[in-house]
């Protein structure tokens, strides 16, 4: 598969945070940052939690269901407890992860991004010299299907985090494969038209380090974006939190539940679903004592369709909201942006025509 895209090299976070510095530099410094609602201010609504089990259980599916629509509709992500991934794969994945980050720079070094190319370590969507920096470090690459992976990074990876990998994936691969089948559902869709988008579809990993920050109120950890994907799942490794999303114009804080994941709706499932289900936007923030870790599996179309709004889903009362794109064309033209809130998805839209 050709190159989607490629980015900048930056410098490294990690490394910088260990020089005990006492102010960021000004590439880091975000003025244009707003304030979130204080953790734990009266008001604060509550982020959806669905439980997995209950969906498939014949006395609480119905209700449950319901609630995964609404909560699809009105926030674009919700909490999944009890999802039944294996808890020993999870947690390999998370040891092995920690390890990857807490490994000699020299060794991170070696799976940089090469030119031309996003996957790797490094930074995604730095497009230019003298745009904003987020305080993180990042390593992502594509797991799924087997035929897309790089080589050169898979085979320097140890035996032991590509096995935890590639059981991650398997993992919840099967676990998206009946979140969307439910969703599908609950929009009313064909099931044949869910299948003809993501069958054999592309699924990557970005694992996330965040440093401690000596000012961490004037930085960003990840910049404020919708996810240019059809799903994520978010899976946090510690107790440190940072996810924040935007709801209602104001951005609050996610105390993430134990054991959870975290799903979002992304660009492409908002499309597919026609503008029924929104895509979320969310940002993270730092702490200033402790790092912070997570790891997003994003789950998208096969990169040899077209997608756009599922053609069951239009009628004359409901037109397409969205153009048709290719999902090769649609990565190739995302990784070629800085991450700018729900810009993307906004630039697909089909034009109101005047009346």
């Amino acid at each position: 598969m050709e190159s989607l895209g490629s980015s900048l090299p930056v410098p490294n976070v990690q490394e910088l945070a260990k020089e005990n510095i006492s102010a960021v530099p000004d590439r880091y410094i975000r003025p244009d940052r707003e304030a979130a609602i204080v953790s734990g201010s009266d008001g604060i609504p509550n982020i959806p939690v669905i439980d997995f089990q209950s969906l498939f259980d014949g006395e609480s599916a119905p209700a449950e269901r319901e609630r995964l629509h609404r909560a699809c509709k009105e926030w674009g992500l919700f909490q999944l407890i009890n999802h039944e991934v294996n808890t020993e794969i999870v947690d390999k994945m998370k040891e092995e992860t920690q390890g990857f980050f807490a490994s000699p720079f020299e060794e991170k070094k070696s799976l940089s991004q090469v030119p031309g190319e996003i996957e790797g370590y490094g930074q995604a969507f730095v497009v230019s010299n003298d745009q904003k920096l987020d305080w993180a470090d990042m390593f992502y690459l594509v797991t799924h299907p087997v035929s897309l992976r790089k080589p050169h990074i898979w085979q320097m990876l140890s035996t032991s985090f590509r096995s935890a990998i590639e059981n991650y994936a398997i993992e919840t691969q099967k676990l998206v494969i009946k979140i969307l089948e439910l969703m599908a559902n609950n929009l009313g869709m064909k099931k044949e038209e869910l299948h003809e988008s993501f069958e054999d579809g592309m699924q990557a990993m970005r694992m996330n380090y965040y440093p401690p920050c000596p000012q961490p109120e004037l930085v960003i950890g990840l910049s404020p974006h919708s996810d240019g994907i059809g799903l994520t799942l978010l899976l946090q490794l510690s107790d440190v939190q940072g996810l924040q999303v935007k709801k209602d114009g104001e951005w609050i804080p996610v105390s993430l539940l134990q054991n959870a994941f975290v799903v979002n709706i992304g660009d492409i499932m908002e499309i597919i679903s026609n503008g029924v289900y929104c895509s979320v936007e969310h940002r993270a923030v730092v702490s200033h004592d402790a790092e912070r870790m997570s790891i997003a599996t994003f789950f998208s179309p096969n990169m040899n369709v077209e997608f756009g709004p599922a053609p069951s889903l239009i009628t004359p009362e409901t037109p397409p909201l969205f153009k048709r794109v290719g999902t090769a064309e649609f990565f190739k033209n995302l990784f070629t942006r800085k991450l700018q809130g729900r810009a993307y998805i906004d630039d697909l839209r089909i034009e109101k025509r005047n009346e």
